[in-house]
Order: C-alpha cells, then sequence, then structure tokens
C-alpha cells in the first residue's frame, strides 16, 4: 500500500476583498484542500482601528504563521494599502523566516504598466516572487504554493523588501 503525504503549507492569500472576494472563494472551495489558509476574512478586521493595531494583527495573527503569501492582481489590488502590510509582513524576517511570494494575475487585470503591487513587483524583478495567470494557477495551485514554499530559503538573498509600506490607498 502505497501512502501520499502532502504537505500542508500555511497560506496567506492577499487580494482586494471588494473586487476579487470570488476568486479567494474560488481558491477556498476548490484549491484549498492542500493549504492551510491564514488569511483574513471579510469584516474580521474593524475598519476603525488604527492602522499600526491593523497591521499588528495582520503581522502576529496572520502572516508571520504563513510560508507563503499568495497575492491575487485584480485591477486595484495595487492601490490597497492592506495588500501591501501584508506582502510586507510575509517578506519581513520572523521566527518562522519569511514567507514565499507569489502573484496570481486575475482575468480582470488590464497589465498595464504600474498596476501590479509595488512590492509585489519588487521581488518579481529580484527573481524572488513569480506571476501566474489564473487560468495556469487554477490547474497547478499546489505545485505554485510549493515552489513559492521552497523559494523562500533557495532565493532569500534575493527577496527586496526595502520600499516604505503604503500609509493610505491610492485613489
Amino acid at each position: 500500500m502505497i501512502i501520499n503525504y502532502r504537505v500542508k503549507h500555511k497560506t496567506f492569500i492577499s487580494f482586494y476583498h471588494h473586487d476579487d472576494q470570488g476568486y479567494k472563494e474560488y481558491i477556498d472551495k476548490h484549491l484549498s484542500t492542500n493549504i492551510i489558509n491564514k488569511s483574513v476574512d471579510d469584516g474580521e478586521y474593524d475598519p476603525d482601528d488604527s492602522d499600526e493595531y491593523v497591521k499588528r494583527l495582520i503581522r502576529e495573527e496572520k502572516v508571520s504563521d504563513s510560508s507563503v503569501v499568495v497575492v491575487l492582481v485584480g485591477p486595484n489590488t495595487y492601490k490597497r494599502k492592506h495588500v501591501d502590510w501584508e506582502i510586507y509582513a510575509g517578506l519581513r524576517e520572523s521566527v518562522n523566516g519569511r514567507s514565499g511570494l507569489v502573484g496570481i494575475i486575475l482575468p480582470k487585470f488590464d497589465g498595464k504598466y504600474g498596476t501590479l503591487p509595488a512590492r509585489l513587483e519588487d521581488n518579481v524583478e529580484s527573481g524572488y516572487a513569480k506571476l501566474y495567470s489564473w487560468e495556469y494557477a487554477i490547474s497547478h495551485f499546489d505545485d505554485i504554493v510549493k515552489e513559492a514554499f521552497d523559494n523562500r530559503i533557495r532565493l532569500a538573498d534575493k527577496a527586496d523588501n526595502t520600499r516604505l509600506q503604503m500609509r493610505r490607498n491610492k485613489p
């Protein structure tokens, strides 16, 4: 008898809740059998809380315990400060090490220059992170997560977290 044990990676999915919730739900329903989902649920944090408090909650309760950050990239993702904070927290050195990073380009993304989340783009350019189309990602999700997990150590010297954190959402 052969037993196939798959390692479940703690994965944080970063996305713009208003625009891209349906894609996150698709991952939850169809692709999350081999991950432990560490993502923020819609409405989990009070919008009246201070930015510093929310950053700390994201870092301590979610991202610091994840080994991979997956960024769902829609047309407005690059404008969202929380997405930047989540990527920053994943790339930050911690007791558990830094997280692997991968971007998934959603079908409605128009691909205009400067519309990737800047911190994700920094890491794609450095070779630390990779981008995949939604169509490819839904067929190869486990492989993408595993590769990002492996790259967090193999490519650690390429991680770029030098950019200042966003202070507010872009218009």
